[in-house]
C-alpha cells in the first residue's frame, strides 16, 4: 500500500500535462525574444478591422488559419536606429485552446525567430524547444512551411505543430497587409 502510495505521488509529480501548460513570455518580453540584439523596441496595436482581415486572409491562400483576433500586437526593433525587424504576436489554435505565439519577421519578411508567449494545452509543449522553433528561421512568405514537409513534426504534438507553422505564415501576411514586408 505505502509501495504503491509513493508510485503514485511520483506519477503525479512529473505528470506532463501539468508541465506543458503556463504563460512563458510577458508582453514586454516578447520582442526581445525574437530579436535579442535590438535596443528600440517601439509597440503599436493594431485593430483587426473587416478590411484588414480580409487583405490578410487574401495573403494566405491554401493556408487554413484563424483570423479571429480583435487586434495584433506588433513591436518594431531596432539598433542602433536601424531596422532589424517586426515582432507580431499572434494566436492560433492548438487542439482545443489558443497558443501565443510572437513571430520574429526580418525587413525581407523572412523569419528571424518564433517563440511561444503562452500555451495552454495539456499536451504537445515540446514546440516551445529552441531546437524545434529554429526549423522557421529564414523561411521566407512563399515557403510552404507544413509539417511533414519542410517542417519536423513532434510526436504527439501534431497539432501544435500545425499552429506553430499557421501562426508564422498568419504573422508574415499580417506584416505584408500593413506594408511592413513584402
Amino acid at each position: 500500500m505505502r509501495l504503491a502510495r509513493t508510485l503514485l505521488l511520483l506519477l503525479l509529480a512529473v505528470d506532463p500535462a501539468v508541465a506543458q501548460e503556463g504563460q512563458f513570455l510577458s508582453e514586454a518580453e516578447a520582442p526581445k525574444a525574437v530579436f535579442p540584439d535590438a535596443d528600440a523596441i517601439v509597440r503599436t496595436d493594431i485593430e483587426v478591422t473587416p478590411a484588414l482581415r480580409e487583405k490578410v486572409s487574401e495573403r494566405l491562400t491554401g493556408v487554413h488559419v484563424s483570423v479571429w483576433e480583435s487586434h495584433w500586437i506588433v513591436f518594431r526593433a531596432e539598433r542602433a536606429a536601424a531596422l532589424l525587424g517586426h515582432a507580431v504576436v499572434v494566436e492560433e489554435i492548438g487542439k482545443h485552446r489558443p497558443i501565443t505565439f510572437v513571430v520574429g519577421l526580418r525587413p525581407d519578411g523572412r523569419v528571424a525567430d518564433v517563440a511561444v508567449m503562452a500555451y495552454r494545452e495539456a499536451y504537445g509543449g515540446e514546440i516551445r524547444s529552441a531546437r524545434f522553433l529554429a526549423q522557421y528561421h529564414d523561411k521566407r512568405p512563399e515557403d510552404a512551411v507544413r509539417p511533414y514537409h519542410d517542417i519536423r513534426n513532434v510526436a504527439g504534438a501534431t497539432l501544435s505543430v500545425e499552429a506553430a507553422s499557421r501562426a508564422v505564415k498568419k504573422a508574415q501576411a499580417v506584416a505584408a497587409a500593413l506594408g511592413l514586408a513584402p
